[in-house]
């Protein structure tokens, strides 16, 4: 009895502590957002290196944002639109988050006042293109250079401090590209796709926004939630979805690029894979192997006779008469050509052919004409040898069955 209390009591503390912990961790994410007690809050920020991982998203590749499980990233694509990105802009505030927005020039351009602000909240921004093309997976490399370049330079230029442009690119419609990839990696710029998408771009009604969100987040624990900031249902979405995300117990992250002065977030290789496996997961397919390496491209040398019976304390492995003939070159003589020739117009080539057999006929009862014309060294057999004979003995000699009736009606036609 005085175990078991003791146990209890133990577990009971254990509890308590938690409780006070988890009390004083949200204690401190609403002291971070004043006048706004349950705010849902920025839980951390993630200093990421964008050449460390030059591409990011599972939705096309391999590796992910570094994230615990149930945190939560959002970015939004498409803005500034003071319509609607205004709107987005205090709800963020509102809820003390810092989210990443993904900037097309000719909305910088349109409304520079917009990325300022975004800038002055505290927000990561980075860019979309020039004009959100849907063709980057198959334009020439040099107009996907001049979208990316386009939307670099009115972005940067909009801001009082170009430095704050972060060097994160999301390619409109996520239509990528090894080029393209290939381009952005080589300057230090971060490639970013999602996890999931709540589908605000097409024409559904907000709850659905709100549902795909909530749904498709729920299904992966954790990722980047992909948005976008000028859709009047993504406005009319958002606070659901915040409300959601607090209640479920969600925490949102916020991401900003390494520099000089800050350095990158230290994780491990399997801290960026959205599921990574443990001890205890089987691992669902084989393993790569990896490409192997050969020290030289020469073929080795095909081994010699000789090398059959190197060790002269041995008993020969080869017959003598064999061993003898070791020296003998290994390769037959070519054959001439003439092994090979057929004389034109001989039987052989007549009866190659069905059209042909009937002169193969006539040539092999001429050649036995001479023979017949003796007359009594033919009588032997008591029967005169006569064309029906001939292409017989002919066709038996040729391994083929006779054709006495068609041969004597070819011959006496022809006659």
């Amino acid at each position: 009895m005085i175990g078991s209390s003791v146990v209890v009591r133990t577990r009971s503390w254990i509890v308590l502590c938690l409780g006070l912990l988890a009390a004083g961790s949200q204690a401190a994410l609403a002291g971070e957002c004043p006048g706004h007690p349950d705010a849902l809050g920025t839980s951390r920020t993630l200093v990421v290196d964008p050449r460390e991982h030059p591409r990011i998203g599972t939705m096309q590749y391999r590796e992910t944002l570094p994230l615990k499980d149930h945190e939560v990233v959002l970015t939004f694509d498409d803005g500034p639109l003071p319509k609607y990105s205004y709107q987005i802009l205090k709800m963020l505030d509102d809820e003390c988050i810092k989210a990443t927005f993904f900037i097309i020039g000719e909305q910088a351009k349109a409304n520079p006042e917009g990325v300022r602000k975004l800038v002055a909240a505290g927000h990561t921004v980075g860019t979309h293109s020039m004009t959100h093309p849907l063709t980057f997976d198959r334009m020439p490399l040099d107009k996907a250079e001049a979208q990316i370049n386009g939307g670099i330079e009115w972005t940067s230029a909009a801001m009082t401090d170009p430095s704050k442009l972060a060097p994160f690119f999301r390619i409109p419609g996520l239509m990528r590209a090894d080029g393209v990839e290939n381009l952005l990696i080589s300057r230090g710029i971060q490639v970013w796709s999602a996890d999931f998408p709540a589908d605000d771009w097409r024409h559904v009604s907000p709850d659905r926004v709100y549902q795909l969100a909530i749904q498709r987040l729920e299904a992966k624990g954790k990722g980047i939630l992909l948005l976008h900031d000028i859709q009047a249902r993504t406005v009319a979405a958002l606070p659901k979805i915040l409300r959601d995300l607090r209640a479920r117990g969600y925490r949102i992250v916020h991401v900003v690029p390494a520099t000089a002065d800050l350095p990158a977030t230290p994780t491990t290789p399997v801290e960026w894979l959205l599921h990574p496996p443990t001890e205890t997961t089987p691992i669902a397919r084989w393993p790569a192997i990896p490409n192997f390496v050969f020290t030289q491209t020469s073929m080795l040398p095909a081994p010699a006779l000789a090398d059959l019976n190197a060790r002269a304390e041995h008993q020969p492995l080869l017959p003598h008469k064999t061993i003898a003939q070791a020296g003998v070159a290994a390769t037959l003589p070519v054959p001439g050509r003439d092994l090979f020739a057929i004389p034109e117009g001989s039987i052989e080539v007549l009866l190659s052919t069905t059209l042909s057999r009937r002169a193969a006929t006539r040539m092999a009862m001429a050649a036995e004409a001479p023979r017949a014309a003796k007359g009594k060294s033919a009588s032997k057999a008591g029967k005169p040898r006569t064309a029906h004979a001939a292409a017989k003995h002919t066709a038996q000699a040729k391994g083929t069955a006779p054709r006495p009736t068609r041969v004597a009606n070819s011959v006496k036609k022809r006659a």
